[in-house]
């Protein structure tokens, strides 16, 4: 095979969730850019739509749903649904994610007095939870159940599943949140024993560990704060904060035949901030 023939995923079918803006908007773009079935899915429905619906407009096979992954019986019935639309499920980015709040400590170097692990407020913590572990393993489990239900059904072999951890899941990242921290972490074991357990079914399942990217997360404050913004391109070894559209390209390695021979692994993408410029 033709090497640039293995990142061939035109007619594939794809579903990201929480991808209405940000790092799943970017996912979602990159499998229809690139030829796939896509179902966009998101908590805020009408971006869902609206997104879905910018992309059909510009020639791309793409359809919405809107879903709360922290909802177990509403990740099954979106993958249901994306089944009988697309005949099956060849690739699921288990992406959706939020931010509950600060950390202990904030930008400015001062001590947040509601981040810290003796006033957190447990309701925060048990919705990163729900959403940034729970709703990762409602999506792999109905993606697994999907695939294997399907694929040899349709004369594919498998199927990759793509979660999205963060780099706060590997070193610890004061000024963020303390649950997302343990949730993300989380994320990067639960793909390691999920490589073991669905190699047998030539299910793949890598995880990608972003670092700081320009997204609607924690209000979007890298958007809004110029001087905020300044700050961080400083500290990044590789000279600024990325834009989601950096994201494409491992995107669609993983997504495709290129990563044949990989699962159970992650892959950081941070512009070398884990590298120990500013830890």
């Amino acid at each position: 095979m033709a090497i640039l023939d293995r990142f061939d995923i035109k007619g594939r079918s794809a579903l990201v969730t929480g991808a209405a803006s940000g790092i799943g908007l970017a996912y979602a773009e990159a499998m229809a850019e690139a030829g796939a079935l896509v179902t966009i899915t998101d908590i805020d429905g009408e971006g869902a739509e609206r997104e879905a619906a910018r992309l059909k407009e510009a020639g791309h096979e793409v359809r919405f749903d809107r879903l709360d992954v922290s909802d177990f019986d509403a990740v099954t019935a979106a993958f249901d649904a994306h089944a009988k639309a697309y005949g099956g499920l060849d690739i699921a980015f288990a992406n959706a994610g939020i931010d509950t709040g600060a950390g202990f400590w904030n930008p400015a170097g001062h001590r947040n007095p509601d981040g810290q692990v003796d006033t957190y407020d447990p309701k925060r913590w048990d919705k990163s939870i729900a959403v940034n572990l729970s709703g990762v393993f409602y999506t792999v489990s109905n993606a697994v159940r999907v695939m294997k239900q399907t694929g040899r059904a349709n004369g594919r072999s498998g199927g990759s599943i793509i979660c999205t951890a963060s780099n706060a899941g590997l070193v610890t990242e004061p000024i963020v949140g303390l649950p997302y921290m343990p949730a993300k972490a989380g994320v990067l074991h639960m793909v390691r024993a999920l490589g073991l357990e669905l190699a047998e079914f030539r299910i793949r399942i890598n995880a990608i560990a972003p670092g700081p990217f320009v997204t609607n997360i924690g209000g979007g404050w890298l958007k809004k704060d110029p001087v905020a913004r300044k700050a961080w391109d400083a500290i990044v070894p590789l000279g600024s904060v990325a834009e989601t559209d950096q994201l494409k390209p491992l995107a669609l390695l993983l997504a495709s035949d290129a990563s044949d021979y990989m699962t159970g692994s992650h892959v950081v993408i941070d512009g070398g901030m884990m590298l120990g410029k500013y830890q």
